[in-house]
């Protein structure tokens, strides 16, 4: 079997929610749990960092992962979805997985797989947690998919979890308020190891509060002073991510691993050298500006819509598409009327078919061009825009991972 091989078995196989949406949904842990069993239970055999949210969980783990390679350390990082390659999603320091441990995992591990038909999601987490063990990292940071609860990377014990914040995303399998989607990623909350929340509120506070009581777990709240550390990533949202990622570095200090003020600087200032990360409020092109940024559901996107409105643009151009499992009618509706629009569709299943959002942008009185490949419809609106204009390509992870040359 070669790496495409191997790519084509892990993806066509078995349901992937990137592809597919809410049916390769699992609701609950044995998948994993039987074949990491298979595995020797490689999970038990690192130490690692937990991170859940709606939104800023991504850039949390790299930023957590920059300091920690900074402070000395051989860091595991596991990330989802990918951008380019499917092996960014497993990291050694910033290296992804080679395409031959790919090949060697999916080889070697068939008949369990053969056996126990886990789903895309669950194949990955445990091709991670084998290839971290094998590799014997100080330490893995660990991003959760979806949700929290029911994520297949569910099963570590971590050293500390972190918990960004809760907005409205998935809502068709997390619940339909902020309380019961709080409860879904509070659902990473481990007995006796404390959770750091970055961004609470007195709406889901208490499910945060209840949660930790019943796994006497230490709750802290990052403290929203902690904001005077700059970063490389550019976007406004990293504000809001910064709090928890240094009280989260603040509480493995307290237990012992050994992170200098200086590795904390230094690994902020350096998080897309050190990690590779991609698609946060990223420059693809200096004149006329053209920014991509993976920025999807409302909370994520108004952000952005609040930096773009900073920079004074004389003429904003935008190249967006959407997943249809979002609601991209409250999208549409933040956007000033005097943005230009291009809407494209990433090509994948779940993306929203352009005559859809023809439909809803009609509907809003919103005129705009309709091109269906991504790049295309970047070349055609980069000539019409002057060298001091915007073009701001997003609206969906699955765009930017299209973009030529990202």
């Amino acid at each position: 079997m070669n790496y495409q091989e191997a790519l084509d078995f892990l993806f066509n196989a078995l349901p992937m929610y990137q592809r597919d949406g809410k049916k390769a949904f699992k609701k609950d842990l044995s998948n994993t749990l039987d074949l990491c069993k298979a595995l020797g239970n490689p999970y038990k055999n690192f130490k690692s960092v937990h991170v859940a949210g709606t939104n800023g969980k991504g850039s949390s783990a790299h930023m957590l992962a920059a300091v920690l390679q900074q402070a000395g350390y051989k860091v595991g990082l596991y990330t989802s979805p990918h951008l380019k390659s499917f092996t960014e999603r497993i990291k050694i320091n910033g290296r992804p997985i080679a395409e031959e441990e790919v090949v060697d995992f999916v080889v070697k591990n068939k008949p369990h797989i053969d056996r126990i038909k886990p789903s895309f999601f669950e194949m990955t987490v445990a091709m991670a947690f084998d290839y971290f063990s094998k590799e014997e990292v100080d330490i893995a940071v660990v991003e959760v998919g979806l949700g929290g609860r029911l994520d297949s990377t569910n099963i570590i014990t971590p050293e500390v979890s972190l918990i960004t914040n809760i907005g409205y995303d998935h809502m068709d399998m997390l619940g339909s308020t902020l309380p019961e989607i709080a409860g879904e990623k509070a659902g990473i909350i481990k007995p006796n190891v404390p959770v750091v929340i970055s961004e609470g509120n007195d709406e889901i506070n208490p499910v945060f509060e209840k949660k930790a009581a019943q796994t006497n777990s230490d709750l802290i709240y990052a403290d929203r002073e902690k904001n005077s550390l700059n970063t490389d990533l550019e976007g406004f949202y990293q504000r809001k991510n910064v709090p928890g990622v240094l009280t989260t570095l603040d509480v493995l200090s307290t237990n012992g691993w050994d992170i200098t003020e200086d590795a904390t600087k230094e690994g902020l200032n350096n998080v897309v050298e050190l990690t590779g990360l991609k698609g946060r409020w990223q420059t693809l092109n200096e004149s006329p500006l053209t920014i991509c940024d993976t920025g999807h559901n409302k909370e994520g996107f108004q952000l952005i819509l609040d930096q773009i409105a900073s920079l004074s643009i004389p003429n904003v151009h935008m190249v967006l598409g959407f997943v249809n499992d979002k609601n991209v009618k409250d999208l549409l509706t933040l956007i000033p009327k005097t943005y230009q629009l291009t809407f494209c569709m990433a090509n994948i299943p779940r993306a929203m078919p352009l005559e859809q959002i023809e439909q809803l942008a009609n509907a809003l009185g919103i005129h705009a061009n309709y091109i269906g490949d991504v790049n295309e419809a970047i070349n055609s609106v980069t000539p019409l825009a002057n060298k001091e204009d915007l073009v701001f390509v997003g609206g969906s992870t699955f765009v930017v991972a299209e973009i030529d040359g990202l």
